[in-house]
């Protein structure tokens, strides 16, 4: 059910018919992200992402609201460190409106002066939102400390000194260089017929042109590093981080299974012994950041300041126990079967169908099967998921990172020096 054609001026456009749903999503995706900009433009990207709602040669920002809320249909956009998307989310017949605008907003966005000085402000706004989440603040040094110097490292919506500094040239330049049918795409799920999304697409995008050169991914340096951050809140915030695997990596089924194995559900054993045995954290989990070259692992808690140590030291206890002792065979076909469940569960709405073609093609450069997904996980075996946990979980490649009150301050790592 997934079909894929190129126009002719090179815009691919990709779909998954879902014949018994009655909506359908469309994304239109550009090859760029944060690690692809000048570290003094950084989150320009995110900052054009705003942009395109705020006007165009044909739509005024109103307009394009109330045409899509006049369908009750959701317009939006996403920008990650590697990839911009702009999706529309409809009932099936209206998917020719939800063309029409994404191809609009990516094309005849004015970027006028005005509508830049207040949506820089709203950004400047979303900034201090994020800096008065500690959750969030903590995950921004986490990637910083461990990958220190990288643009990886650096938040996708950038810093208010850079953000202040960005122009309406900028964005124009930054449009004209970064998007084109060479890095755009467009992708579709749900009930549509192809040909027809072909169509729409061709006369939406027909004066589309132009080169531009897609991003080149970035593979930053694993840094093992201490980080304690200071600050006024109830619980203390741990991050223990390893390297990661690449989201191109052959073995991220493998990996994927360690990960849950270790904190990716109620009987993971991280959860079960820090939560359940310890009652050290309410909140305890592992979780992957993988990028086309690069990626983490990290493991995340929020406990009482005074316990940060302890909870500290539990995770490293449980990290070398499965260094020395290995997994079970239970534990893998458990993890196995978690992950096909939740793969399924996954697919049942367009959007993450929309998504997933999407990614599969920026990553793999080809559409990869629920099939063959899950023939790689029922591959797994205790070997291969122990091979993994000695290369990246060894103790002399983890990092801290930790942010609470003045009780956090003494907080280690055995073998780390701050950063």
């Amino acid at each position: 059910m997934i079909r894929i054609s190129t126009l002719p001026n090179g815009l691919r456009v990709l779909s998954e018919s879902i014949p018994h749903v009655r909506s359908a999503t469309v994304g239109v995706w550009c090859d760029v992200g944060s690690a692809a900009e000048p570290a003094e433009r950084r989150g320009i990207s995110h900052l054009l992402e705003h942009m395109v709602f705020k006007g165009t040669r044909r739509r005024t920002a109103r307009a394009i609201a109330e045409e899509m809320d006049a369908v009750g249909g959701e317009l939006n956009a996403m920008t990650d460190k590697e990839t911009t998307c702009f999706y529309a989310h409809v009932i099936d017949r209206h998917l020719p409106r939800a063309v029409d605008i994404l191809a609009d907003l990516l094309q005849n966005a004015l970027f006028a002066a005005d509508d830049l000085a207040r949506e820089r402000q709203v950004v400047l706004e979303e900034i201090k939102m994020y800096d008065d989440s500690p959750g969030e603040v903590v995950h921004d040094r986490f990637a910083r400390t461990l990958w220190r110097g990288a643009n990886l490292g650096d938040p996708t919506i950038g810093y208010a000194h850079t953000v202040t500094g960005i122009e309406r040239d900028d964005l124009l330049a930054w449009r004209a260089t970064r998007y084109a049918p060479t890095t755009v795409f467009l992708t579709a799920a749900g009930n549509l017929d192809h040909d027809v999304l072909v169509a729409l697409a061709a006369d939406a995008f027909g004066s589309f042109s132009g080169h531009a050169q897609g991003s080149t991914p970035e593979r930053p340096r694993f840094t093992p590093g201490l980080d304690v951050t200071i600050d006024d809140t109830e619980q203390a915030y741990v991050l223990l981080g390893t390297p990661g695997l690449s989201m191109r990596d052959d073995r991220r089924y493998a990996f994927s299974v360690l990960d849950t194995i270790l904190g990716g559900g109620m009987s993971s054993r991280l959860f079960q012994t820090v939560r359940e045995q310890r009652a050290l954290a309410y909140e305890i989990g592992t979780f992957q950041q993988g990028y086309r070259e690069a990626g983490l692992f990290g493991v995340t808690a929020g406990c009482t300041p005074e316990r940060a140590q302890e909870c500290v030291d539990v995770v490293v206890d449980e990290l070398d126990r499965l260094l020395q002792d290995g997994v079970r065979s239970d534990e893998v076909e458990r993890a196995r079967e978690h992950l096909k469940g939740n793969l399924t569960l996954a697919l049942e709405g367009t959007f993450n169908r929309m998504s997933r073609l999407a990614r599969n093609e920026l990553v793999h450069g080809r559409q990869i099967s629920t099939e063959e997904v899950e023939e790689a996980f029922d591959a797994v075996d205790d070997a291969a998921v122990d091979a993994l946990a000695r290369e990246l979980l060894v103790p002399s490649q983890r990092g801290l990172c930790v942010l609470g009150p003045a009780e956090v301050r003494g907080v280690q790592l055995p073998g780390v020096a701050a950063a």
